[in-house]
């Protein structure tokens, strides 16, 4: 992912820190938004944007853990790296349980956080590509005949042309004609890709033939 075209996203109440903070971004060539409470950062928050997010754990109002539930209940993929001088074992382990990139406490050394910033936008990139591969699919999924989706299930499961036509009660060529047209809807170049798309996006068992 390139760093200018990412944001990362600091929030914390500590004015001296979201400075701090901010500076050290800034002088390492990433783009910086700094927000004093959890609620302004929600407000400005658009979920299909690319960064992460530098995270205070205790502040009035909506606390850290809240506001990584609220991302993800909507469905947000930007990770989220807790930064606090409150942490305690106990709560490193429910944050990072509930997806934080990572956990860093107070005063937290320059390279280390920079560190972790880089890692977790290679992260957001990792599930920016998995969402668009599988809106991809589910798209191209759409498009398929009620009887090619039928025939894709079989394939899916392994199924050779001529059990997939018996199962369905057709010929072989019936099937061979589905598959062909499966296969160029799907933008697939063999089968072993389709799979692995199918299982990549989760897709595999609700095709599945009964």
């Amino acid at each position: 992912m390139n760093e200018g075209t990412t944001t990362v996203f600091a929030v914390d109440d500590d004015p001296s820190v979201r400075k701090a903070t901010e500076r050290l971004l800034r002088s390492a060539g990433f783009r910086v938004q700094v927000f004093a409470a959890a609620q302004d950062f929600l407000d400005a928050y658009h979920h299909d944007v690319a960064g992460c997010v530098i995270l205070d754990l205790a502040m009035p109002g909506l606390d850290g853990l809240q506001l990584q539930q609220q991302l993800t209940e909507h469905g947000g993929v930007l990770p989220i790296i807790f930064l606090t001088g409150h942490g305690d074992i106990p709560t490193s382990v429910q944050a990072m349980k509930q997806g934080a990139a990572d956990f860093l406490t107070k005063p937290v050394d320059d390279e280390k956080l920079l560190a972790a910033v880089r890692h977790a936008l290679e992260r957001c990139t990792t599930l920016l590509t998995a969402r668009r591969e599988s809106t991809d699919f589910e798209r191209r999924l759409a498009t398929l005949t009620p009887r090619e989706r039928d025939v894709l299930g079989h394939l899916l499961t392994g199924a050779l042309n001529k059990r997939i036509a018996a199962a369905l009660g057709t010929s072989e060529k019936t099937i061979k004609f589905h598959r062909a047209h499966i296969m160029q809807k799907m933008d697939a170049p063999t089968l072993a890709i389709l799979v692995a798309r199918a299982e990549r996006t989760g897709s595999r068992v609700q095709l599945t033939a009964s």
